[in-house]
């Protein structure tokens, strides 16, 4: 088992966690991670601004990213 962090870059619930979450591989871990950013991708998208970023990464034991997620709202004219 391995010890991963979650960090959100914007929003309300920004920074990362102090509490380590513990999953089986990295698939688990990509698996959760998609699944909490699926439940929190409405509130996400109804208060995010024209050219903003969301992103929520996986960080391993040391703090270094292993995925991320990211959400752009891109002005395109």
């Amino acid at each position: 088992m391995s010890l991963y962090f979650f960090r959100i870059s914007t929003g309300r619930y920004s920074g990362a966690a102090d509490q380590p979450y513990e999953f089986d591989d990295r698939a688990a871990a990509w698996s959760e991670m998609t699944e909490v950013c699926a439940n929190l991708l409405g509130g996400i998208a109804r208060s995010m601004k024209p050219n903003a970023k969301w992103s929520m990464e996986l960080l391993d034991e040391h703090k270094q990213p292993v995925f991320r997620i990211s959400i752009v709202g891109e002005t395109v004219s």
